[in-house]
């Protein structure tokens, strides 16, 4: 049996696990929704399962949830992968302790660390340690701009554009340029997709940056820079709006078989 945790920000216009339930009944595929608030996985019989997150609240009942379920079942992504990615901190020290190129980040609690970061930078652009579509992610040029401790603050690359890229099983299957006139590029914050095809570079970097933080499956941004890309983050329960490639049947065929190898 599969079965699928929602995506809470899902809208009937914008429905990605409806997108992919289309596809599982399209394929014959045995299903339910799971509804993480309303178990005790202490006491649960879910056992045996395929278990896709197709989305989450970042809170602790959830991810604990996650993570018991998955001593008896296959958590897709982990709940390792998932809490990963959703910590810029832990994803950027995956990255670069595996040479994945990523722009210069610093954390840290202390205020003369983070100035000293930032006059060596002149601008940088400063993100919540855990968030989302580009939510308060802001830029920093002077001091008078941090906000208190603690401090996730990135070297800004200039750039006009940004690129999705989602992997499934160390393969890039899909991906969009996205474009807007301000500092993020996302589409919740108004950014334009365009499908674009695959490159070398792009499939190479997104493979890496899927396999340092443990995800089967996910998103990863990039920023062009060199002739090549950096990583911005990977988004361990991703989107796909605006690409070309047909990821919810990609998906519901990847789900099918890690059901199938689960339950041999």
């Amino acid at each position: 049996m599969i079965r699928i945790v929602p995506k809470p920000t899902d809208t009937p216009g914008d429905n990605s696990t409806g997108a992919v339930i289309r596809e599982l009944r399209r394929e014959g595929a045995a299903f339910s929704l799971l509804d993480l608030d309303t178990i005790d996985p202490l006491a649960s019989p879910i056992t045996g399962d395929t278990i896709w997150v197709c989305g989450m609240k970042q809170d602790i009942h959830q991810f604990e949830c996650l993570d018991v379920l998955s001593m008896e079942n296959n958590v897709v992504n982990s709940p390792d992968a998932i809490a990963t990615c959703a910590s810029k901190v832990k994803t950027t020290a995956l990255l670069l302790r595996s040479g994945i190129p990523s722009p210069e980040t610093l954390f840290t609690a202390s205020r003369p660390l983070a100035e000293a970061f930032l006059a060596r930078h002149g601008s940088v652009v400063s993100k919540p340690v855990y968030g989302y579509d580009g939510i308060d992610v802001r830029m920093v040029s002077s001091v008078d701009d941090l906000r208190d401790a603690p401090y996730y603050l990135q070297e800004y690359v200039e750039n006009d554009r940004d690129y999705r890229v989602f992997v499934i099983e160390g393969r890039a299957v899909g991906a969009i340029c996205r474009r807007s006139p301000h500092l993020t590029h996302n589409i919740h914050q108004g950014g334009i997709g365009t499908p674009v095809e695959i490159d070398p570079a792009m499939q190479e970097i997104a493979a890496g940056a899927a396999e340092a933080v443990g995800a089967d499956y996910c998103g990863v941004d990039l920023l062009p820079l060199d002739g090549g890309y950096t990583v911005l983050e990977v988004n361990g329960t991703p989107n796909w709006h605006c690409m070309a490639a047909p990821i919810p049947s990609l998906m519901a065929r990847y789900l099918i078989g890690k059901e199938q190898e689960f339950g041999r």
